[in-house]
Order: structure tokens, then sequence, then C-alpha cells
């Protein structure tokens, strides 16, 4: 770590950076490889209540980053950029790098006219940065093409993965894991439905998430129970590190019928554990799970959706010649220390030092 007064930047992430969702584990992991790589990236908490901040949050955020030096760049986390007032950004004397996920109006189940400000509010902002930085190829060409962002302008840095330790030990009978927030772009509706039409076969699921919309929590354990499915799903809430790898390991495939992603670290865990993948054509879905490692369909169709789970547990061979894939695809996902020195050279672009070679520090 550099001993300079002066950081080569900031973080600003709101809340708990530690929340178990893809988009926080991102930013709290590329913050600490970050850290580990060798720069002194300090973390900026801004107030919790992004996406949906209230007129003293607005005002908190943007004093902290106003307050910021204007020779240091911060990456700012997508729920806080896609939702500030780009207004207030124009006092920001700090270079704004922007990290966006997936954009903010994209979010399923948001009013219209919630939706429609997002979007407006995520342009103007996206205007105002002087870099942007995504975690796939999908989300780039989005920027591109709804939010008019130079291309020159937007760095790929695809989420880093873990290769796990432990061995598979597939339980009896075989577990269909689900791994996503209790909220409507997920999917988990579509899922239980499908699940239903496989309910002659030999099965147990689980679905790991907390209750990110308490609404949809409620309605999907109504929509469980008169399905009759009681018995056999079980939503689990969140789960530690330790826990979700034994969820993985037990796994005989992954599910997740979800309606958008900016990318989808979950499908990344599950190809690193060799699982086969049923899932849908959306957002970066396609471009984030290979042909060959399972089945995707189209969003919203529960027969497809079925007959995709039907196929993998029912058919051995083309079970296992997809699990082969998946495995091989996640062996070549990229380390955390590999996008870590693509957000370092973004950084260094705009005033932090940049890496010496071989500059490293032990992680942990």
């Amino acid at each position: 770590m550099t001993t300079t007064a002066v950081p080569d930047g900031y973080f600003a992430i709101p809340g708990d950076m530690y929340r178990k969702t893809g988009g926080f584990i991102y930013e709290r992991t590329l913050l600490e490889t970050l850290q580990a790589l060798g720069l002194d990236i300090r973390h900026l908490q801004l107030p919790a209540g992004f996406a949906d901040p209230t007129p003293a949050e607005m005002t908190q955020a943007i004093a902290d980053l106003v307050a910021l030096p204007a020779d240091r760049p911060v990456i700012v986390d997508g729920l806080v950029y896609g939702a500030i007032d780009p207004a207030g950004l124009d006092q920001v004397r700090a270079p704004l790098i922007a990290m966006i996920h997936h954009p903010l109006g994209l979010e399923a189940g948001l009013p219209p006219e919630r939706a429609a400000f997002l979007l407006r509010n995520e342009a103007q902002a996206l205007a105002r940065a002087a870099h942007v930085v995504v975690p796939s190829p999908h989300t780039a060409q989005t920027l591109i093409d709804d939010f008019g962002v130079p291309g020159d302008k937007i760095t790929i840095a695809l989420p880093g993965f873990i290769r796990p330790t432990g061995t598979a030990q597939p339980q009896s009978p075989p577990l269909i894991l689900s791994v996503g927030l209790l909220a409507e772009r997920k999917g988990h509706d579509v899922l239980l439905e499908a699940l239903a039409q496989v309910a002659d076969l030999d099965w147990c699921a689980q679905i790991v998430g907390g209750a990110h919309d308490p609404q949809v929590a409620q309605s999907l354990l109504v929509q469980r129970d008169d399905l009759g499915l009681q018995d056999r799903v079980a939503f689990i809430g969140t789960l530690d590190s330790d826990a979700l790898e034994a969820r993985y390991r037990a796994a005989t495939l992954f599910a997740l019928a979800t309606r958008y992603e900016g990318y989808g670290m979950v499908f990344g865990e599950a190809m690193t554990h060799g699982l086969p993948i049923v899932s849908c054509r959306a957002g970066a879905v396609p471009d984030t799970v290979p042909a060959g490692t399972g089945r995707l369909v189209s969003v919203d169709a529960a027969p497809e959706f079925a007959a995709a789970l039907r196929e993998i547990l029912t058919q051995s061979d083309t079970r296992q010649a997809m699990a082969a894939a998946s495995g091989k695809a996640g062996a070549a996902l990229p380390s955390w220390q590999d996008t870590a020195r693509i957000m370092a050279a973004v950084l260094a672009q705009h005033g932090a030092t940049p890496l010496q070679a071989g500059q490293s520090r032990p992680l942990g």
C-alpha cells in the first residue's frame, strides 16, 4: 500500500458494502483486490437509500463527493450514479468513474414513470462521467446504443471468480439450485411454475437470496404453497460464503429464470462448479453462459423452462456433457486480480498511481 497522504483514489458505495448481492460482492471484492495490488483506494460510504434516496441522502451524497480532491478519481457505484442529481455531479471536482452493472431504469417491476425518470437521469449523469466501467459487453453496448455513451469512454471489466477448493458432492434427490434476490427481475415465480410442471420427477430445489422486495417474497411463498411444492422447494435466505459453496457442491444443476442481467455473477459461480445451467435469453445471459453449458429459453416461458429442466434431469449423457462444458467455461473465467488490473489502468488514466510490474501484496 502506498503511504502518501492523498490516496490514489476512492470507491463510493452506498450503505453496507457487505450485502450479499452480485453488485456489492463485485465492488467489495474489487476494492479489496485493488488494495491488495498495492493501490491506496479508499472506501467512501455513501448513504444507504440509493437508488431511491431521501432528499437528505441526496444532499449528503453530493456533499461527500464534492469534498474529494480534484486530482484523484472516484469510482461511483451504479445505484448511486443512476439516481443521483446530475446537477449535483457538476459540482464534483474529482474525475467520476461510473461503475454501471446495468441501467437502473431496466429493473423489472418499476412503475413506468419511475423507469422513465431513471433512464433520463442516468443518461444525463453518464454524460458527466470521465469514464464508465461495466461488467459485460452487453451492458457496454446498451450504454452506447440507448444512453449515448461514446464507446471510447467505456471499459469492460468482467467479474473475477475464485475457484472452488472442495469437490462436488451431488445430493440425492437431485438438488436444483437457484441463487438470486427475491425480486421480480429474478423470475423465481417462473421457476416455481416450471418446477410444478416437472413434479413427477425426483428432485428438490433451494432458492438462495434475501427478500429484496417483501411483497415479492410473500407472493412467492404463497405461490409455492398453492402449487403444492412446500415440501420440495425451500427458500433459505442469504448464506455466507462457505454455506453457499456447500450448496453449489451439493447441486446437480443451476436454474435462474431471470428477466434481465447486466452480467449475472451467479452463472460464473455455477460454471466454476461445473453445473449445467437453465436460464433465459435475457440481457447479458447469452454472453455470460456459453453454448453447451446448459439451456437458455425465452423470458417468462415456464413450459420452455420446465422442458429444459426435464431434459437435464432425465438425460444423463446430456447432463454430463453440459457439466463438462460448464466446468471448462468456469476454468477460463478471469480472476479478481485480472479484473482489478483493468480497473487500475482506468484509474491511472485519471490521476491514480499506475501499477508497477509485479506490484502486489498477499490477499487476505
